[in-house]
């Protein structure tokens, strides 16, 4: 079963295309994602708890993967994300329209620490199946968000962190398509 994750996990694993469904309309509750825009608030309180989910994972795939390959994909992850966990800290407090934004409350929504309880049960080929699909899907939907982000945000010091930040997803997203298909059958 292939694992979605929703935009709250995401970010550096996001659910942009799903948020991009949502109306454009100013009276509807919640975020304002469309097609061409993502909100600071989403933005700033979707990265934290993807970023979260991104290293717990990979940890958790350092120990348990039978691969060796899977295994040093997981050892960048951890170094990446957790690079970008302090860039993002950077930015958040270099930015101007983020004084009033919080990010969301350190730890894993609900989504998040289901997906990361699927991989605790899961164990050899299993593991690295789903490790592998919730990479894939995840830095699918970051790419879209921080791409989205990148040209549409309103805060200076996030759509620098967002642009600066994209090469990186994009490396991971190709890189997690490439174990994919080493991995199948």
């Amino acid at each position: 079963m292939k694992t979605l994750l929703p935009l709250v996990a995401v970010a550096l694993l996001a659910g942009a295309p799903a948020a991009f469904a949502q109306s454009d309309n100013s009276d509807a509750a919640g975020p304002m994602v469309t097609e061409n825009k993502v909100d600071t608030q989403t933005f700033v309180a979707t990265v934290p708890n993807a970023n979260a989910f991104e290293i717990q994972s990979s940890k958790l795939a350092e120990e348990k993967s039978p691969s060796s390959d899977v295994k040093a994909f997981a050892a960048q992850m951890i170094k990446d994300h957790t690079k970008a966990g302090e860039e993002f800290k950077a930015a958040l407090s270099q930015g101007q329209t983020t004084a009033s934004i919080k990010p969301a409350a350190p730890g894993l929504q609900p989504k998040e620490q289901q997906m990361l309880d699927e991989l605790k049960a899961a164990s050899g080929k299993d593991f690295d199946t789903k490790y592998i699909t919730m990479q894939t899907d995840a830095h699918k939907d970051a790419v879209a968000l921080f791409s989205t982000y990148a040209n549409s945000g309103d805060d200076p010091a996030m759509k620098e962190f967002a642009k600066k930040t994209l090469p990186v997803l994009k490396m991971h997203e190709k890189h997690a398509k490439e174990l994919a298909v080493a991995h199948q059958g």
